[in-house]
């Protein structure tokens, strides 16, 4: 399991620097990713969506933002 924490500003933080608020999550290397980097997709579980990324790039990665629910109708799918 990679342990990389991917930090943001949360939206309740202002610009003044009085109410600074950041938040982490962690990156999840899939368990049908392989050794040999051909295929490596890892996720993280945020409060409003699941991020997902390639993670030969790992920060460098672009990410792929999906809503929750979005998220468990395709694990349900790709589980039939």
């Amino acid at each position: 399991m990679n342990a990389e924490l991917s930090w943001f500003k949360s939206s309740y933080s202002d610009s003044s620097g009085g109410a600074c608020l950041e938040v982490a999550y962690t990156w999840r290397k899939s368990s049908h990713s392989n050794d040999s980097f051909n295929a490596c997709v890892e996720v993280a579980a945020c409060p409003h969506s699941i991020r997902i990324r390639d993670s030969k790039l790992g920060s460098r990665s672009p990410q792929l933002g999906l809503p929750a629910h979005a998220w468990a109708h395709f694990v349900a799918y790709a589980q039939s």
